[in-house]
């Protein structure tokens, strides 16, 4: 709690809730939604929606992710830190992509490899994830052989509400203060 900051997204930065857009299995055939909406002051976002596995034979995701283009140099920290205000203390996954999807002939993305890292957060906590907490994934199974996550060339951040495999479904809701990266400290050893 005590590791220095760089607030990407709220903090002493405002939230914009026009920085991010949804990114549902709608595009699959599914029935998932999400909305992404700011407290009248801009200090808190909240990520809410409905979890609709039925579409898709217990599958399922809603998400919202930063609009392209977007490019962070994220090389000199060490994860990133989420602040939550309140949970409905579902399991929730952050998302990170060092390129953007290129489109295919009908509009959508082409699928490519994610780094995820899946959290159940409380109310009032701050949840951390080092680099390496942050797994890749191919639609959505394990991709060990995936090349590094290159820090200094993200183009992506998401948060999402996924099924896994059946385990949740129905409405979720998620206030967050800010979405951080944790900076090295300088003495560890002196805290």
């Amino acid at each position: 709690m005590g590791q220095p900051k760089f607030y990407l997204f709220g903090g002493y930065k405002l939230w914009n809730e026009h920085a991010w857009c949804p990114s549902d299995d709608q595009v699959r055939g599914g029935k998932s939604h999400s909305l992404f909406v700011c407290s009248a002051d801009s200090t808190v976002a909240t990520f809410s929606g409905e979890l609709d596995i039925t579409a898709l034979g217990g599958a399922g995701f809603a998400s919202q992710r930063t609009v392209d283009p977007q490019s962070w140099d994220l090389l000199d920290y060490q994860g990133l830190s989420v602040g939550v205000a309140k949970s409905d203390g579902k399991k929730y996954t952050l998302v990170l992509k060092d390129d953007i999807p290129s489109r295919r002939e009908d509009g959508r993305e082409e699928s490519t490899v994610s780094w995820e890292y899946d959290f159940v957060p409380g109310d009032g906590t701050e949840v951390t994830a080092s680099w390496d907490d942050f797994k890749p994934t191919y639609r959505g199974q394990p991709k060990p052989d995936a090349a590094p996550l290159r820090l200094d060339h993200i183009k992506r951040i998401s948060i999402m509400m996924r099924s896994f495999f059946g385990e949740q479904e129905g409405p979720f809701r998620l206030d967050l203060n800010y979405i951080a990266t944790i900076r090295a400290e300088a003495n560890p050893e002196e805290d």
